[in-house]
């Protein structure tokens, strides 16, 4: 296990970096890594879309359903979703980081960030969102405001990484970051690539472990909800972001999502279901309150940190050997749907906001609306965003 952490901490402090262009790529294209990538796109947009029909979370408008079901149903996705799926989905972003600046260098890589990443952050950050928020403010409360109120930053919404965005926004600092390192690192010659073997249970125990203190600790500062409203990030949960979008980078040097066993991703997946199981136990023994598991020094606030912990860890290993067991390939669906589910994410505010505005006077019951606006709302962002990228210039950044 010791032999196991030192390895990481080499990678973590950029030995893997320096010498991994002598270990060749993984071959072909991970069909299961971008399969994914469409699966967590389609989390987000049922996720935004529950905390618009069931209340539970933050979004720019909501009809929040106030029966125990709702509220109950709408709580447990979302805490759910929120241990691991952002995780996961920095973890796949970071795993191709690597290879990209290796292929481009420093100045092409860099551009193509900016221009990937930058672009849709400042243009939903600056257009897009004083929209939504005009058009909250029309058609909920009938009230129009002078055109400089809607400026994001001052008012209404974070100056930049409004909504969905925010993630956009932290991909690209972390990218910009890893650049950062890797230019200033010095080159090591000579050095044969690292073992490919998968970290042991052990290893994986352990860093859950550590995971979860530091979690902890960073919620001693700021407890769960808070966010830093100019850039609009929720810093409670950074220390699992950070810790999986390095995780993503070391995998790739390390080939860690072909080497991992599959014995090994089942025990993880059924570690994972298993603390998802004991979500509501864990409440009910907590004493049904929510405070003390948001932070602070109370037990609640260390046990919610070590589950979180382990359901993220526990669902990204299983999901990863699920999809590489039973979903490396692509059809013609699945294939529109890769191709299109980052455009898919950078539009869904709008589109899922404009719908949810557009029926709100249609009376049914929450969870049921929430089902059939995503029917609806799912299929129409892919589309949508398979129409933008036939766009000249638009299909460069989507």
């Amino acid at each position: 296990m010791n032999h196991k952490i030192f390895e990481a901490s080499e990678a973590l402090m950029g030995l893997d970096e320096t010498v991994a262009v002598v270990r060749p790529d993984p071959p072909g294209r991970l069909l299961f890594v971008d399969n994914i990538r469409t699966m967590l796109t389609i989390q987000v947009l049922l996720f935004h879309l529950m905390i618009i029909y069931a209340g539970t979370g933050s979004w720019i408008y909501q009809e929040g359903g106030e029966d125990f079901i709702t509220g109950l149903v709408g709580a447990y996705f979302v805490v759910v979703s929120q241990a691991y799926f952002m995780g996961l989905f920095l973890l796949v972003s970071a795993y191709f980081v690597p290879g990209a600046y290796d292929r481009k260098g420093p100045a092409r890589f860099l551009k193509d960030r900016l221009i990937r990443l930058g672009i849709p952050l400042a243009f939903y950050s600056w257009i897009i969102s004083p929209l939504l928020v005009y058009l909250d403010l029309r058609v909920t409360e009938g009230v129009t405001l002078p055109w400089w109120d809607y400026f994001p930053g001052l008012k209404h919404e974070a100056f930049i990484g409004s909504g969905p965005l925010w993630f956009v926004e932290t991909l690209l600092i972390f990218t910009l970051l890893y650049a950062l390192r890797r230019r200033l690192a010095r080159p090591v010659q000579g050095i044969t690539a690292p073992a490919s073997s998968f970290p042991s249970n052990g290893s994986i125990f352990l860093f859950a472990l550590l995971l979860a203190v530091a979690s902890f600790l960073v919620r001693q500062w700021r407890p769960i909800f808070w966010n830093f409203a100019p850039l609009n990030l929720q810093f409670p949960f950074f220390a699992q972001y950070i810790a999986m979008f390095i995780v993503g980078l070391i995998a790739y040097r390390r080939n860690w999502l072909l080497s991992l066993p599959d014995s090994q991703g089942r025990l993880w997946l059924g570690v994972g279901v298993l603390m998802i199981l004991l979500f509501l136990p864990m409440v009910m023994a907590g004493g049904m309150e929510i405070e003390p598991f948001l932070g602070g020094w109370h037990w609640q606030a260390l046990v919610y940190a070590v589950w979180e912990s382990f359901v993220c860890l526990g669902i990204s290993i299983g999901l990863i050997y699920l999809f590489r067991r039973y979903a490396d390939r692509q059809g013609r669906l699945a294939r529109a749907l890769s191709r299109n589910a980052y455009g898919a994410y950078v539009i869904h505010g709008l589109v899922i906001t404009v719908i949810a505005l557009a029926v709100r006077d249609i009376s049914l019951y929450p969870l049921l609306k929430w089902a059939l606006v995503s029917l609806v709302a799912i299929p129409l962002c892919f589309g949508l965003s398979s129409l933008l990228i036939k766009l000249p210039i638009v299909d460069r950044v989507l």
